[in-house]
Order: C-alpha cells, then sequence, then structure tokens
C-alpha cells in the first residue's frame, strides 16, 4: 500500500474525456465522495460515443447519419449525479499551475486531474496513410467510411464485367478483423440498392501475427470464420505507402481499391505525448500501480492515455473497454481516499473474457479458459454491449464489463 498524501489542493476533481474510462471515474468519484468532490467532465462532444461498436459499418451506412445507435446524451447519463459537463475541445495542460486549456481560450483550475482522452491512430511515418485512409476510431470517421462504401456500392450495379468495390482494411488486430467481418457479409443491396455487388475485403495483418496476444484457439476459429466470409489474407508484409485508391505493400506489390481504412494500432493523442512526465510506447503515460502519475499523485491516467503493467503477470494491461472500466473503477477509490488521506490500492486487472465479432451473427472468443466461436460468441457479445448501453443510460455500473 501507498502512504497517505496529504490533502488535494482547493479545486474540483477534472475528468479529461466522456469515453469508457473517463464517464465511469467521474459518476463514481461524485457517487463515493457523496458530493464532497465536485466533479467536472470535459469533452469535445455532448455524448457518450460506444466506440466498441464502431465497427458496425453495415449498421451506420442503413442509419444515414443518425447518431443515436452509437450514442449516449452526457445530459442523460449526468443527470442527478452531481457530475457537471463542460463541453470543450482540450488545448493543453498546465501541471505546476493545476490548469486545462481549452481551445476556446477558457482555463479550468483542478484539485485532482484525470486524464482519459483515449487515443489516436498510429501511422508510423508511412507516407501518405493519414491524408488516404479512413478511420473507424470516432463516430465521425467511421460515418464518413460508411458513407463512402455506400457510394461505392450503390456504384457498382454500372461497374463493368465482375468487376465489385474493393475495400482494403490495414491492420491485423480485433478492430480491423471485425470491421473486414462486417463489410464482407453485410447485405449491401438491402442498403445501397438493388445491383449492388458484394465487395472484395483485403485484411492486410503486417509482419505482426494475426490477432497478436489473443489465445491460439480464437485465432484459428478467428481465421477460418473470415475464411468462410470471403474475407482474404495479406499475411507478413506491411504497407510502405497509402496513395488515393492504392495501397503499396513493402514487396512491391500494389491492391487497388475503392477505400483504404486504417486499423493498423493506436498512441496517445499530441497533448498527452508532449506532457513533460515519462512515457512509454506510443507516447502513452507512464503510470504508478495506484494509476497516479509519477511526481504528480493528483493526477491520474486511464484507459488508451496510459500504459500499465500487470504486476501478476509482468505484461501491459490491454487498452480494451474492459480494462478501461476496471482501471476508472480503481482510480475513483484512490482519488477518494487521497482526498481523505487515505492509502491508495494499487490497480489489478483480471480479464473476463474476449470476444471478437466476425459478421453474420458469428465471432470467436473466450470466456475463462473455454473458447466459444460461431453464434454462441456474437451473441455473447451482443449482450455485453447492450447491457453495458442500457446500465449507462439509467446512470448503473456495469456488472459485465
Amino acid at each position: 500500500m501507498d502512504p497517505p498524501t496529504p490533502r488535494t489542493p482547493e479545486g474540483p476533481v477534472v475528468v479529461l474525456g466522456a469515453g469508457y474510462a473517463g464517464l465511469t471515474v467521474a459518476r463514481d468519484v461524485a457517487r463515493r465522495s457523496r458530493g464532497r468532490l465536485p466533479v467536472v467532465l470535459v469533452d469535445r462532444n455532448p455524448v457518450h460515443v460506444l466506440r466498441t461498436e464502431l465497427y458496425e459499418i453495415g449498421k451506420i451506412a442503413a442509419a444515414a447519419g443518425d447518431p443515436r445507435p452509437w450514442t449516449i446524451p452526457l445530459e442523460k447519463v449526468l443527470d442527478r449525479t452531481g457530475t457537471s459537463f463542460r463541453q470543450g475541445v482540450v488545448a493543453s495542460v498546465d501541471l505546476p499551475r493545476r490548469v486545462v486549456r481549452l481551445e476556446a481560450g477558457d482555463e479550468i483550475s483542478y484539485g485532482h486531474l484525470v486524464l482519459a482522452l483515449g487515443s489516436v491512430a498510429a501511422y508510423y511515418g508511412v507516407p501518405g496513410a493519414a491524408e488516404h485512409t479512413e478511420s473507424v476510431y470516432r463516430l465521425s470517421g467511421a460515418q464518413r467510411l460508411a458513407a463512402r462504401v455506400r457510394d461505392a456500392e450503390r456504384a457498382s450495379a454500372g461497374l463493368p464485367g465482375e468487376r465489385r468495390p474493393r475495400f482494403v482494411i490495414v491492420g491485423g488486430g480485433s478492430t480491423g478483423t471485425e470491421l473486414a467481418a462486417e463489410l464482407a457479409t453485410t447485405d449491401w443491396a438491402a442498403i445501397a440498392g438493388p445491383g449492388a455487388r458484394p465487395p472484395d475485403v483485403l485484411l492486410v495483418t503486417g509482419a505482426l501475427p494475426f490477432l497478436a496476444g489473443l489465445p491460439p484457439k480464437l485465432v484459428a476459429h478467428a481465421r477460418e470464420l473470415l475464411r468462410r466470409a470471403g474475407v482474404s489474407l495479406v499475411h507478413g508484409v506491411n504497407v510502405s505507402r497509402v496513395e488515393p485508391g492504392k495501397v503499396t505493400l513493402e514487396d512491391g506489390s500494389v491492391l487497388v481499391c475503392d477505400a483504404a481504412v486504417w486499423c493498423a494500432g493506436l498512441e496517445a493523442p499530441a497533448l498527452v505525448r508532449a506532457l513533460p512526465v515519462p512515457h512509454g510506447k506510443g507516447g502513452r503515460l507512464a503510470v504508478e500501480p495506484t494509476l497516479a502519475l509519477p511526481g504528480h499523485p493528483h493526477v491520474f491516467a486511464l484507459g488508451d492515455v496510459a500504459e500499465i503493467q500487470d504486476p501478476a503477470t509482468g505484461m501491459l494491461v490491454p487498452a480494451t473497454a474492459q480494462a478501461a472500466l476496471a482501471e476508472a473503477r480503481t482510480a475513483a477509490r484512490n482519488l477518494v481516499a487521497q482526498f481523505d488521506g487515505h492509502p491508495l490500492e494499487p490497480f489489478r486487472y483480471r480479464e473476463r473474457g474476449v470476444v471478437v465479432a466476425l459478421g453474420l451473427g458469428k465471432g470467436a472468443g473466450t470466456v475463462g479458459r473455454a473458447t466459444i466461436w460461431g453464434s454462441p460468441a456474437a451473441l455473447l457479445k451482443r449482450i455485453v454491449e447492450r447491457e453495458y448501453s442500457r446500465s449507462t443510460e439509467r446512470g448503473n455500473e456495469s456488472r459485465l464489463l
């Protein structure tokens, strides 16, 4: 256990980011402190985005710009919690002065600070990747991709011969895998109109192993389900350049496409990478076992912006919604304990399971030591997602994540 720390200077708990970690820690601090700690939640959007569901490009295309199935209004979530919401884009954080600056020019002073700003796509210096690929890490990006795919499908009825639309997904992790399966198995004729042709979907997994870090049985099932869905996997070679309608690989081969999607990795936002504190891979913040920043005991980092080592395994805690929620609950307990002058507890991660959606009501996953795949895996994933959404809307804690 860490020794008690001095009480926090006057000021609210300011939480930056209303994603899975940020929203949870804001609500938990307000509840645990019973109003003794004022909480301010800051985000660029007035909604909580269900980011783990943004691979559902077919459904997003069918929704024609309606964001409601993938968002929860923060006003509804925070009602009667004692947490106030401030909409704005964070420009910088001044750690010595304990001040957050917004792009609009406003400043917010804090007593405690929680950094939960999520992540952005990491392009690793690949020329053209940032300019000429789509992404699904934000709702706006997923909507843009959905519109582009829908347009390509509408135009496909007029393509010569047997040609079909082609979409290239770069990145063999869970996001790229789920997106590839979704694109390949969606009934695009029902969305884009009669005559829309099923697309060719290529998943470029790169030099890293496919679904690296996941159990071998899960990976084998996922590979087989992708094959059945018609997704072609391109193994062992990284992308060297991206141009409009063209992805070039390091071996010189060229993949012509109607759209390329970048799912090859994440890094911390620029303002997080600029903070004068220890950083890990991808600019993530290296934190103490209590999730506090070294040298800044009243600042905590959670979710995708934090690099956290599991003391039980020595491995890094994965950047998943499940892990972010667990981190948020520990951080909330520590924030209130710190305010009360009590010892803090270290974060311990216990994974409940992993499921990857693979299109058409199929999936592959692990729960405990068991591997499940096909319809049961997809059903489990949908149950967990819906339970989280309903619990969040009602102001309750998810029991499954």
